[in-house]
């Protein structure tokens, strides 16, 4: 069942609560998907992706054409339904509460509980991509997402792999990109690099809970995860 089929009874549920804070959208989650884990694992994660991009955009200030087409990207949204995810986003972005309390709901609602969680890290990669949809990450975004990672558990070397994926650094180091310290023995790079393919696998990705959409954006991750790879593996060639 699409996520969408159900959106419409979830954000009523939201609009009729005294307050539709990030209490409410979490409880309404819960309350209204109990019966069905994977259909709630799917919403959960979609309102987690739009209520902290909302949180992002009020945190920058300004929201682009280009970072609503990103957005468009991650959920293709029926024209049936568009009032309703924007309803959704309005009430994150209106919400007193601050970016950091509806980061650690979220965290709660999508996570498994440890760190370096592969789902909380999709949705990490998710806001990025919105984020660097205008041609750059601008300083407060970028405070915002460490920030996101922090309060994620998403260790430092996990945050920078994804970082390395999505800003242009220069000549970047290959080994950022896996997420393995420098020098280790190529068997170990490999042995990383499969577990990487793995992870992100369609089925794996769907699994998780993310929409097909995001299959989309996370062909980008398989991409850089394969070229940095395939770079250190010509660099030990030559050695």
């Amino acid at each position: 069942m699409s996520i969408w089929d159900r959106l419409g009874d979830f954000i009523a549920r939201v609009s009729s609560s005294a307050s539709s804070g990030v209490a409410d959208v979490v409880e309404a989650v819960r309350t209204v998907f109990s019966g069905d884990p994977d259909l709630r694992r799917r919403v959960a994660f979609s309102v987690a992706m739009i209520a902290l991009s909302a949180k992002m955009a009020k945190a920058d200030g300004i929201v682009t054409q280009d970072e609503v087409r990103a957005f468009q990207e991650i959920f293709e949204v029926p024209p049936s339904e568009t009032r309703n995810v924007a309803r959704l986003y309005d009430i994150a972005k209106q919400d007193v509460a601050g970016f950091e309390i509806y980061a650690q709901r979220m965290a709660q609602l999508c996570g498994s509980g440890h760190a370096n969680c592969m789902m909380l890290e999709d949705i990490l990669d998710g806001l990025f991509h919105i984020a660097k949809a205008d041609g750059l990450i601008h300083e407060h975004e970028g405070q915002f997402l460490h920030r996101i990672a922090e309060i994620f558990r998403i260790d430092e070397a996990h945050y920078e792999a994804i970082l390395s994926r999505h800003v242009n650094l220069g000549a970047a180091d290959p080994y950022v990109v896996l997420g393995i310290e420098r020098g280790k023995p190529f068997e170990e790079v490999r042995k990383r690099y499969r577990k990487l393919i793995s992870d992100n696998h369609p089925d794996r990705l769907i699994a998780r809970g993310l929409p097909q959409e995001f299959i989309k954006i996370a062909t980008t991750r398989v991409a850089a995860i394969n070229a940095a790879y395939e770079m250190i593996e010509r660099g030990l060639r030559r050695v």
